[in-house]
């Protein structure tokens, strides 16, 4: 093992042998699920493919996409190409738009899923003298599970706080003096407000030195509150409950895109809308194609992520592909008066207003025949202790500048501290409340 590396022959692979290393995995995973699961053979049938079809990787264009759709319509189980016997754990979605997405694990799916995280905590840091504190939720979601796998191979010290009680988190963070968070972004915010009423003062009573969040998009902007106002440095990972969970990319301390890693995973960017396939640098839907997993294969899985990828080698010496911060999901985008707004792109605008907490809500109503869309801000303390503040020219100011991200005018509300409700899971930011209505 590298000092800098978990696995430096792996991770800074030629381009040329990893891809021989891929190709060779998506014809054994094609013939997998061809093979094996009643669905793939559907599909391949239709299409009129056999697995003799995939000779190279742009062949992979040939094979028609998977969506979320499918992974419901075939709940629980219907697409595990394994015997029931070889299952050895179950993970799912939350399930809170319909039938949740399961993820069934063969001991070797496990054994890799845990080399994937562990791989992606040393890329950030963490070592086994480290003392990780994990606030993602256990259970069937893979947050909490995955980044105590990781640990338990790195070496680290785990304390698995899992979701709520918040200072009672801190108190342990603290006390145990815990080097390494694990969190979404909006409730490493939600700590660090905690603190600061608990009188906290993270740079100085607590050992924390870096942060690993995902879950949710989070923009660079809100990167720069995290780390100053905790103190640490923070990075991104990514990850899906169908393709592994947590694991499949990360960033290292260059901070320069998420390395991808391509020895288990195939990435594409697509137009959401026609789904052609976009070239290098180009920002479209994130597609991926497991190469590695057993019970659960998948061929081009529309992630509905918005993102780029950034094919140069890193100046950290890795080689495998980079994906851009995650825009948003297209699944998750409004159209307000066909307009295509992105959450993160609120987010933005009010990281950049020191005047601002981190807490927003856009809320999109239609009362008539035109939508109305709204942004709720919060002030900070500090702020709302200002009596030099002039509400009406800064409710304008934040307003203009959301127009001139979105092109769209939204109302402002600017509301005291505490007032939008906060989440010690993945932040609730939309409320869209024209169902119905259109």
């Amino acid at each position: 093992m590298d000092a800098q590396f978990w696995n430096k022959k792996t991770e800074t692979m030629p381009n040329e042998d990893l891809k021989k290393y891929q190709l060779k995995k998506l014809k054994e995973t094609v013939k997998s699920c061809y093979d094996n699961t009643r669905f793939y053979k559907k599909k391949f049938d239709e299409a009129g493919l056999t697995p003799d079809d995939i000779r190279t990787l742009d062949d992979l264009q040939k094979i028609p996409f998977t969506v979320k759709a499918d992974l419901r319509d075939n709940y629980p189980l219907g697409l595990v190409a394994v015997g029931i016997d070889d299952i050895v754990e179950v993970h799912a979605s939350s399930g809170t738009t319909g039938t949740p997405i399961v993820g069934a694990y063969t001991q070797t799916d496990m054994d890799n899923w845990q080399e994937l995280m562990a791989r992606s905590l040393y890329t950030t840091g963490v070592r086994a003298q480290d003392i990780i504190h994990i606030a993602y939720g256990y259970g069937l979601f893979t947050g909490g599970l995955g980044f105590h796998y990781g640990a338990q191979k790195v070496g680290a010290a785990i304390v698995p706080a899992g979701g709520g009680m918040t200072e009672r988190q801190i108190k342990l963070m603290k006390d145990l003096g815990a080097t390494t968070l694990a969190c979404t972004p909006s409730f490493s915010v939600y700590l660090a407000e905690t603190m600061i009423k608990m009188g906290i003062d993270p740079s100085k009573d607590l050992k924390l030195k870096r942060g690993l969040f995902g879950a949710e998009p989070w923009s660079e902007r809100t990167r720069e509150r995290i780390e100053t106002e905790l103190g640490i440095q923070a990075f991104d990972i990514y990850g899906l409950t169908e393709l592994c969970g947590p694991g499949v990319s990360v960033e290292c301390n260059e901070h320069s895109g998420l390395h991808i890693w391509e020895d288990h995973f195939l990435v594409e960017t697509i137009n959401p809308e026609t789904g052609e396939v976009l070239s290098n640098g180009e920002e479209g839907e994130l597609v991926f194609t497991p190469l590695q997993k057993s019970g659960i294969p998948l061929l081009r899985y529309r992630t509905r992520d918005i993102s780029a990828l950034n094919q140069e080698k890193c100046a950290c010496g890795r080689t495998h592909s980079r994906m851009l911060r995650v825009l948003g999901r297209s699944d998750d985008m409004l159209i307000i008066r066909g307009v295509n707004v992105f959450p993160s792109q609120i987010e933005y605008v009010v990281m950049g207003f020191p005047e601002l907490a981190t807490q927003y809500q856009i809320v999109v109503d239609r009362p008539d025949a035109l939508d109305v869309f709204t942004v709720k801000v919060e002030l900070t303390e500090k702020s709302a202790q200002d009596k030099t503040i002039d509400l009406n020219l800064f409710r304008n100011k934040v307003q203009s500048k959301i127009c001139s991200v979105t092109g769209l005018t939204p109302v402002i509300n600017v509301v005291n501290p505490g007032e939008i409700p906060r989440t010690e899971g993945k932040a609730k930011r939309v409320l869209d409340m024209r169902a119905g209505k259109i």
